[in-house]
């Protein structure tokens, strides 16, 4: 059975929310490096989700930070923090993940959380205009 767009939107909306929830967990057992790697994937899957609205394709991680950039972010739909703050967790996600001896600390991921928590809400704003 093939899966509509509001379908596929949804679970990326879904999902969002979930790594988030696993962000914070992660966060509470003071395992930063992964939080801040589901902080990422959980802004990551909110974007999809407004991109599949949108008709919007990326093939990469850095594609769809550009395209976020483009098509969001530069054209006012979408506050330059948060901009700002998906290009950091970008940055972010590949010095914890691929940075040896790299280690975030409670005070870098904890100020990100309320702020990852504000985008998708801002994102799930923008999928019901």
């Amino acid at each position: 059975m093939p899966y509509s767009r509001e379908d596929y939107i949804a679970y990326r909306v879904e999902r969002a929310w979930k790594t988030f929830s696993d962000a914070k967990a992660l966060a509470d057992v003071q395992s930063w490096n992964s939080s801040v790697n589901r902080l990422y994937y959980a802004s990551f899957y909110a974007v999809l989700a407004l991109f599949a609205k949108h008709d919007i394709n990326s093939h990469s991680h850095t594609g769809v930070k550009t395209q976020l950039s483009l098509q969001f972010i530069k054209t006012g739909r979408l506050d330059k923090r948060h901009g700002m703050l998906y290009s950091d967790l970008f940055d972010y996600r590949q010095k914890g993940d691929y940075g040896d001896f790299f280690d975030f600390d409670e005070k870098t991921v904890i100020v990100l959380i309320p702020q990852v928590e504000q985008f998708i809400r801002a994102i799930e704003d923008l999928l019901v205009t």
